[in-house]
């Protein structure tokens, strides 16, 4: 049986985290591979239109932001969207399914950001790109056994770094512009649109992370109150930076590889490299410690192995499904390529968006709208289903 504060009993999970680290543990998981790394393949589909790419992936992102908002508010659990749709529609299987999905998801988002962090180590460290992914996976997964006022502590570090280098990138890319012709990132004309949309794509992949942050529901004060907040306070600041980094790549008209790079040159350039690899680098650590949180609360519930519910009494963290969640995303980096890793991502997490979606939808049809909590109109949940499908349809069927 739980104790309700965790010192006497089965050892439970620690309430520590606060708003405001909670907000930069959010931010530290979407800003980083998605924007210093995928920004590349966002301006080789949508071109000067990237900035609206960014805006649309952004919009779409908030709509779920608010739904994982409202539901996180009623329902602050460890499994997260598992758990949402297991209290919405009574059913194991489906939770089993959203949990497996959202736990391919995490791995994959995860190994696409350990993988991106290797691209700006490789310019300084001369090593095999599997062993720099396996060094930064398995050194992360120690982390994130340590504690999580441990984890969430070093994530908040690294994530003040991912924002600096991200404004530092803004200001080089607006001196290094010859003007500033903000008409020509209108998307005109057909093709201008179909850019635009299949650059909002992979873009959605930059926007991934605030889902992450209700898995903590279980180690933050006040849950039901903070954890809304966080969610969209992380979701907003994103925003604004990706939109000011965009317009900045474009106008300084960077459309390589690696645009963010290559704003940068000699010196420069190897700081900025290393200060990206280790702010990329952080997602990692998000990555596990949420994967392992989605374990622990569906093993919790009956949906895993009970040995993954397992709390360690001097750390206070579930060992067993933190040391699965490290291992599951070491084989997936090592496996496949990054390219793949970004669409496959993107369509696992929008898949489970829909149903987290749909299950506030219902909720809202069955008992209204929350008198107490987050609560947000009836309109968004389907809205938000809708966009969510739009970009799925735009990129599998267009």
């Amino acid at each position: 049986m739980r104790a309700p504060d965790g010192t006497a009993g089965t050892p439970t999970l620690r309430r520590v985290v606060t708003l405001w680290p909670l907000i930069f543990y959010g931010l530290s998981d979407i800003i980083g591979a998605g924007i210093y790394v995928a920004i590349g393949a966002v301006i080789a589909r949508a071109g000067d239109a990237a900035p609206f790419a960014f805006l649309l992936a952004g919009a779409a992102a908030g709509l779920t932001g608010l739904c994982y908002a409202a539901l996180a508010s009623r329902f602050p659990e460890a499994a997260g969207a598992a758990s949402y749709v297991k209290r919405v529609f009574n059913s194991d299987i489906l939770a089993q399914f959203v949990g497996g999905v959202m736990a391919l998801s995490v791995a994959i988002t995860t190994a696409a950001i350990a993988s991106g962090a290797v691209q700006y180590l490789a310019t300084l460290v001369h090593a095999p790109a599997a062993a720099l992914i396996s060094a930064i996976v398995l050194c992360f997964t120690a982390i994130a056994v340590a504690g999580v006022r441990e984890s969430v502590g070093l994530a908040v570090i690294l994530g003040l770094i991912e924002i600096g280098g991200l404004i530092v990138a803004i200001g080089a890319g607006f001196l290094a512009a010859p003007g500033l012709d903000f008409a020509a990132m209108l998307p005109l004309g057909a093709a201008g649109w179909n850019g635009m949309i299949a650059g909002a794509f992979i873009a959605f992949f930059a926007f991934l992370g605030f889902e992450t942050m209700a898995n903590l529901a279980e180690e933050v004060k006040d849950a039901r109150r903070v954890l809304p907040r966080a969610i969209l306070g992380a979701i907003g600041i994103s925003i604004i930076l990706y939109a000011l980094v965009a317009i900045a790549v474009t106008v300084a008209d960077r459309a390589g590889d690696n645009p963010l790079l290559d704003l940068f040159e000699g010196r420069n350039a190897a700081i900025f490299a290393a200060a990206s690899a280790l702010a990329i680098a952080n997602g990692v650590l998000v990555g596990i410690v949420m994967l392992a949180r989605l374990f622990y609360g569906m093993a919790h519930n009956g949906q895993l192995p009970a040995a993954l519910a397992a709390v360690s009494a001097r750390t206070r963290t579930p060992i067993a499904a933190t040391v699965l969640a490290g291992g599951f995303i070491l084989a997936v980096a090592l496996v496949f390529p990054f390219e793949h890793l970004l669409v496959w991502t993107n369509a696992l997490t929008l898949a489970v968006f829909t149903i987290v979606d749909l299950a506030l939808w219902r909720l809202q049809r069955r008992t209204g709208v929350a008198r107490e909590g987050f609560a947000i109109p009836r309109f968004v949940a389907p809205l938000a289903a809708a966009a969510s499908l739009a970009l799925l349809a735009a990129e599998f069927l267009g």
